[in-house]
């Protein structure tokens, strides 16, 4: 039996792509499931596609905003008993443009959503978890490899994954004491819906011949590692910085 089993588990962006597949396979691992995005119907394709869909719960968040996220954990709480011990923050968008043409409309979107977002979300999960008295946890959050590469027209997107990897460290120091673990990982090239078509393509053209293992990355690639850091698997691992690029270092 896995040890995920019965456990209660909070997916934000879980309305596709990496955060569908992660929603997968907590659920096949006997997690029950609380799916949340900004897109609602998204939410609800997901949780329709989980075994039991009874056991599992869609639930409409921005994660950019405080009072969303906070209401949104008041309602996991009513719904289960109880607050989620693991969490997989996958809500994300990207942004492709050259530095110097960078909006403060952009930087306030792509920073609000993909480091305020990490920053909010996982202060609430911790803060219940800390309110319940429950000494243990699991939070993961989808950084990039991008930080270490960082290309003209992904500035600020790389920027605000840096950023993620340093809260990461940051709260995996703070809340160690507690039993909560904090992990992030860093994909390479990952095909899902974040990514459009045309730039997917662009990119593909750029990066695929550097992988090593010869593809991109699909969104079950990440989900098998998140998946693991949030099970006891790996109970020794927290402030880690985990690296998913086919062999790519940017």
């Amino acid at each position: 039996m896995s040890d995920l089993q019965g456990k209660l588990a909070f997916v934000t962006g879980g309305g596709s792509g990496m955060g569908r597949a992660i929603c997968q396979q907590l659920a096949r691992e006997g997690a029950r499931v609380v799916i949340a995005d900004i897109n609602m119907a998204g939410a609800e394709e997901t949780l329709a596609s989980l075994k039991d869909p009874g056991s599992h719960l869609a639930l409409h968040m921005d994660v950019s905003s405080k009072d969303s996220v906070t209401s949104g954990l008041e309602s996991i709480i009513n719904a289960f008993g109880g607050p989620p011990t693991l969490l997989a923050h996958c809500a994300g968008v990207m942004h492709f443009c050259p530095i110097v043409d960078v909006s403060e409309q952009d930087f306030d979107r792509i920073v609000n959503v993909n480091l305020k977002g990490m920053l909010l979300v996982t202060q609430a999960v911790s803060k219940a978890l800390r309110e319940a008295q429950i000494k243990h946890g699991s939070l993961v959050s989808i950084s990039s490899l991008t930080p270490y590469d960082v290309g003209a027209d992904y500035g600020l997107y790389a920027a605000s994954k840096a950023g993620i990897i340093a809260l990461t460290k940051s709260f995996a120091k703070e809340l160690a004491s507690d039993g909560i673990r904090v992990n992030t990982i860093l994909p390479g090239l990952t095909d899902t819906p974040l990514v459009s078509k045309e730039t997917l393509e662009e990119l593909r053209v750029r990066f695929e011949s550097q992988i090593p293992i010869g593809r991109l990355g699909v969104p079950e690639d990440m989900a098998e590692l998140v998946v693991f850091l949030l099970s006891d698997r790996s109970s020794y691992m927290t402030g880690a910085e985990v690296r998913i690029g086919g062999g790519l270092t940017m």
